[in-house]
């Protein structure tokens, strides 16, 4: 019989059981090794992401104190900073600062002149040498600047000098006639421009460009002349001879400013409206006709500083006063707080006609940027 042969289901077995082949025998396995523990990777990098998001909220707090504090206060401290001859002199030369577009005259600018007149209180101060780079700005502005540089020239007694930078035009040369009519006092480099002389009302007709866009003034307003150097009209003649009258008002002040800055023009008024076209001039044109004195460089405007104040160099220890870096500034740049913002009130303010003393060809989109 074929021990093979499978027994049918209907067949039943006898009454011995029936060997059953033997179950193959358990191998036994050896048990692996334990794996490595690896790098702890996961709790680095955790570790790492909490840590940087503590210095992250850390940076951020800090530099919402510092934002939140130059926003309350409004104003940054004035530092001084050594630039040449004696530091450990007592005697003090103070150089102050107009840089750039001339908007309110306030702001930095007249921190300076509060420092150097409070250093002229303590006798620190011996003289002012006024650096101007600036193609000048707002007549309020130009004259806030000049009226408070004179009343410093005059309550203090102290000499001042000018140096001109890369351009003191217009409003930058208006701030200039400050220094009173001591001869020698204003100097100028080889590269600057000068000048300009004169008043302007910024107007741009665009009433064409507006009229192919569909566009209508409908303004209501509570009399005529409310509107007046509105750019979606054209400017009526009657407008035109107000604004004039404001520009010629304004230009004679301008002169009568430099006629009290520079004597020769006093002596000579038609001297002065040969000048008073509203050209720029170099330093060499500026010197010829009279606008300036010297030519020459900061230290130049210096030295005669030392003369007038009739001290020697190795008794002076010359600073400038420049704007305390808050954390901010340290950390983010100085560009963050000094870039121009477009906003709602620079679009508003450039559509306001405004005289300026400025030498410029295109409106000023400075709202935010004042000095």
């Amino acid at each position: 019989m074929d021990p093979n042969a499978q027994i049918p289901p209907h067949v039943q077995q006898g009454p011995y059981p029936t060997m059953q082949p033997a179950a193959p025998p358990v191998q036994a396995t050896l048990a692996s090794p334990p794996a490595a523990r690896g790098f702890p990777w996961a709790r680095l990098i955790a570790t790492f992401l909490g840590v940087a998001l503590v210095f992250s909220l850390s940076i951020n707090f800090i530099l919402f104190g510092s934002l939140a504090g130059s926003l309350g206060s409004g104003k940054p401290r004035v530092q001084e900073e050594f630039i040449m001859h004696n530091k450990a002199a007592t005697n003090k030369i103070a150089v102050l600062t107009l840089e750039g577009l001339i908007v309110d005259g306030e702001g930095f600018f007249k921190q300076q002149i509060e420092r150097a007149r409070k250093d002229a209180e303590r006798g620190t101060l011996k003289a002012i040498v006024l650096r101007i780079n600036s193609p000048g700005g707002t007549i309020t502005g130009s004259d806030s600047m000049y009226h408070q540089l004179r009343k410093l020239r005059e309550q203090t007694g102290l000499p001042m000098v000018v140096s001109m930078g890369t351009m003191a035009a217009s409003g930058g040369y208006y701030v200039a006639m400050a220094v009173g009519d001591q001869p020698g006092t204003i100097f100028a480099e080889r590269s600057t421009w000068t000048g300009s002389i004169g008043v302007m009302i910024p107007h741009y007709d665009l009433s064409e460009l507006l009229a192919n866009w569909g566009i209508q003034e409908d303004s209501i307003t509570s009399h005529r002349l409310k509107s007046m150097g509105s750019f979606a009209r054209k400017m009526t003649e009657e407008e035109r001879a107000i604004f004039q009258a404001l520009v010629d008002e304004a230009f004679e002040q301008f002169k009568e400013v430099v006629r009290s800055g520079r004597p020769a023009f006093r002596q000579d008024p038609a001297a002065l409206d040969r000048v008073a076209t509203g050209q720029v001039f170099s330093a060499e044109q500026a010197r010829k006709v009279g606008l300036i004195d010297e030519i020459g460089f900061l230290e130049d405007a210096v030295d005669r500083a030392i003369e007038l104040a009739g001290l020697s160099k190795d008794d002076v220890c010359v600073v400038q006063y420049k704007p305390e870096p808050t954390l901010l500034d340290m950390l983010m740049g100085a560009a963050v707080n000094n870039r121009p913002a477009i906003s709602l009130e620079t679009l508003f303010d450039v559509a306001t006609p405004r005289a300026y003393y400025l030498c410029t060809w295109l409106p000023p989109l400075a709202s935010s940027y004042r000095r």
